[in-house]
């Protein structure tokens, strides 16, 4: 499996601009935003705006960095192959 993360500007409202669209095989799957110095002890960390499919999450979680956002989404797409 080969992640595509993609820098985007995401209207959230908020001073958090820096985001990632994320693409497994051309399909989008999670957009992501990096958290701001506003959110406090959460700044730097990335969040989960939206997931699609198997990334789609109740509670979406947050990431230390792009690298354990994308174990994460691998982990929640590789669980759709074995349904």
């Amino acid at each position: 499996m080969s992640l595509l993360f993609q820098p985007v500007q995401v209207a959230t409202g908020s001073s958090d601009s820096e985001s990632r669209l994320v693409f497994d095989d051309g399909f989008l799957v999670a957009i992501l935003v990096q958290l701001c110095a506003q959110r406090g002890d959460q700044a730097g960390r990335w969040f989960l705006e939206a997931g699609f499919g198997r990334v789609e999450h109740a509670n979406p979680p947050t990431f230390a960095d792009l690298d354990v956002a994308q174990d994460w989404i691998e982990r929640q797409l590789a669980s759709a192959e074995d349904v």
